[in-house]
């Protein structure tokens, strides 16, 4: 700004000396160097007087206002909030409920039920299998089990009457049970000829198809049901955040391809350290209203490992350290309504998320942490504030 005056205060020179008979233009036009360098120094003498002028009176003006070269800042006024850290990993969807349905006899499959895509409830028959006449060797072990009864019954008052033999009795007894025993097996082993839904879930492959013969072993899967209510994300969380990353605290999970984030809670740590790479597991709940999530679906996952009630928080921008390693910023202690004096404060500093850093010594709620022109002020420096 000095300058352009100085270049204005200049101008109105020459043009006022243009107006007389040894103007510039009339001296120049008659190519004297000796006319020429004369003018020169007139008009530098001139120059230099306008030039002490204008420093006193900018010596007057400071003097005046009080606020010569001042360093112009902005605060933000510290205050305590709540902090809550996350730890950023990554994990895979899976369930406990994704299973594969195998036969538990052999024979042919008389029936299937469902469908691919259905949903099934815990118990529901899902497929019946030709149980080769043993449907028929259980009417009969009934039908023999009731004349067995009906022998033991009488045996049984007779013997209170003290009428017949005791090893009569102990034998109808004996049979009786033995027939009662045999129905039972026969009815678990006619029971493994219905395929039951072992959950509630979804039927999502009907591998063997009406009419196929099953037995029992690999090879011979019949249905593939999956529960997508249930779901988890299994993360592997390093060793030095066990004491930290504890059941029920909060985890926010994300899904890249799905553009989505849930909110929920870890369920599950676990108590074995991976000599391998020095982790252990964590279960996060992950709650699937719509059905989108899928097992196997990669996500990342922010677990919350501290929380501070009443933390103070400031931008990392505005810490600066010294030659001892010591953290420190500038705050400014007002003296006037947008004047105040820089102080510098030594800090220390916890854990950070993004810009922002927790302080956990040196500063306190309600203090002004200069903000832009924290790298130009000194201790003791008298300031300008601009955002006040």
């Amino acid at each position: 700004m000095k300058k352009i005056f100085y270049i204005v205060t200049l101008t109105a020179v020459v043009t006022a000396c243009g107006g007389k008979n040894d103007s510039i233009e009339s001296i120049i036009a008659t190519k004297n160097i000796d006319k020429i360098r004369a003018k020169k120094a007139t008009v530098s003498e001139e120059h230099k007087t306008l030039e002490k002028q204008m420093i006193l009176l900018d010596s007057a003006i400071a003097v005046i206002q009080g606020n010569k070269n001042l360093p112009l800042i902005s605060t933000l006024t510290t205050k305590t909030q709540v902090f809550n850290h996350f730890l950023e990993l990554q994990g895979n969807v899976q369930t406990k409920q994704n299973v594969l349905i195998y036969p538990e006899m052999a024979g042919t499959l008389k029936r299937v039920y469902v469908k691919e895509g259905q949903k099934v409830n815990k118990g529901q028959v899902l497929a019946t299998i030709d149980d080769g006449g043993m449907s028929s060797q259980l009417a009969q072990l009934k039908t023999q089990a009731e004349l067995a009864k009906t022998t033991y019954e009488r045996q049984q008052r007779l013997w209170e009457q003290k009428i017949g033999s005791e090893i009569q009795y102990l034998q109808a007894k004996t049979n009786y049970e033995a027939q009662v025993n045999a129905i039972k097996q026969a009815e678990s082993q006619l029971g493994k000829s219905t395929i039951r839904a072992p959950f509630t879930g979804i039927i999502d492959n009907v591998i063997k198809e009406q009419g196929t013969v099953v037995a029992p072993g690999m090879g011979s899967e019949v249905f593939r049901i999956v529960n997508l209510s249930n779901m988890y994300l299994d993360v592997e969380v390093p060793e030095t955040y066990i004491k930290s990353i504890k059941n029920g605290k909060e985890a926010v999970v994300y899904f890249p391809i799905l553009n989505d984030s849930v909110t929920t809670k870890i369920r599950q740590t676990g108590n074995f350290i991976n000599p391998s790479n020095r982790s252990f597991s964590v279960e996060v709940s992950v709650p699937n209203k719509n059905g989108n999530i899928k097992p196997n679906l990669t996500a990342k996952v922010r677990l919350n490992d501290y929380t501070n009630n009443e933390a103070i928080l400031i931008p990392q921008s505005v810490i600066s350290e010294n030659a001892n390693g010591e953290q420190y910023v500038y705050v400014a202690e007002k003296t006037e309504e947008n004047y105040a004096t820089a102080k510098k404060k030594i800090i220390t500093t916890g854990k950070s998320q993004g810009p922002l850093i927790e302080v956990i010594s040196g500063l306190t709620a309600n203090e002004h942490v200069i903000k832009e022109g924290a790298r130009t002020v000194k201790d003791g420096q008298k300031v300008e504030i601009l955002n006040q």
